[in-house]
């Protein structure tokens, strides 16, 4: 078995029911796995693993296998999510350097030009163009690597630049699609808050199912069995 990395059809509707039919197999212990999940995510730099494993867990309650919340204590996976987060952290600091560089240069230019009209208006041009820059550019990154923690922890694709190129391919002509997929799955886990905060513990839950079937879902849609193949070929012979 392997992997023909290709755009893959992004069933929005799919993976909003099946994630709510999955937590009504086992409500408690999905709560009791997230609020592992919280603990796990107070240890630095694991909150992005403790994630992953939320999704192993998924997948095996998904397969009807015996799974226990305390399976999201798991550190297999930790230098690849590891690596994750010091990327993104460093890719932030990245899209700060102009911020950095441009603040003290108007500071200078509005002390040599006595804060003149012309320095302000080149201020505010900046920082709409630099913030305009910045949301497209965490945006872009985002929904292209969207599928990054799913073939860590689902795919066992634990190099982290093949993991971004693959996710890269599967995303083509998707992004609206999982950039609403976004926007539903988030909105519908903020409704926690409303319930004092106690609401997140179910709510949650759900926002991790939803993304495990898309994750689960394109994965399948990428796998490439040899033996199918070899059946295709002697039909068409």
């Amino acid at each position: 078995m392997r992997s023909v990395v290709k755009p893959v059809e992004f069933k929005f509707n799919d993976y909003l029911s099946k994630g709510l039919e999955l937590i009504k197999k086992d409500f408690g212990n999905f709560i009791l796995a997230y609020f592992f999940c919280m603990i796990m995510a107070i240890i630095p730099l694991c909150g992005l693993l403790a994630m992953g494993n939320f999704y192993k867990y998924c997948k095996k309650l998904d397969r009807g296998e015996m799974v226990g919340a305390g399976e999201i204590f798991n550190f297999d996976d930790f230098m690849p999510y590891f690596i994750l987060q010091l990327i993104i952290i460093g890719g932030f600091f990245a899209l700060y350097i102009p911020f950095f560089i441009f603040i003290p240069m108007a500071g200078l230019l509005g002390g040599i030009g006595g804060g003149n009209e012309a320095s302000s208006v080149f201020m505010v041009l900046f920082m709409f163009l630099y913030l305009a820059a910045f949301i497209f550019a965490i945006f872009y990154f985002a929904l292209k690597g969207f599928y990054i923690p799913g073939l860590i922890s689902l795919n066992k694709t634990t190099d982290i630049k093949t993991a971004w190129n693959m996710s890269k391919v599967m995303t083509k002509n998707n992004l609206l699609l999982i950039f609403l997929f976004a926007i539903v799955v988030c909105f519908l886990a903020q409704l926690g808050v409303l319930a004092c905060g106690i609401g997140l513990l179910v709510t949650m839950p759900y926002y991790y199912t939803t993304h495990y079937f898309a994750f689960e879902d394109a994965i399948q849609q990428i796998g490439y069995d040899e033996i199918k193949e070899i059946g295709l070929k002697e039909k068409d012979e």
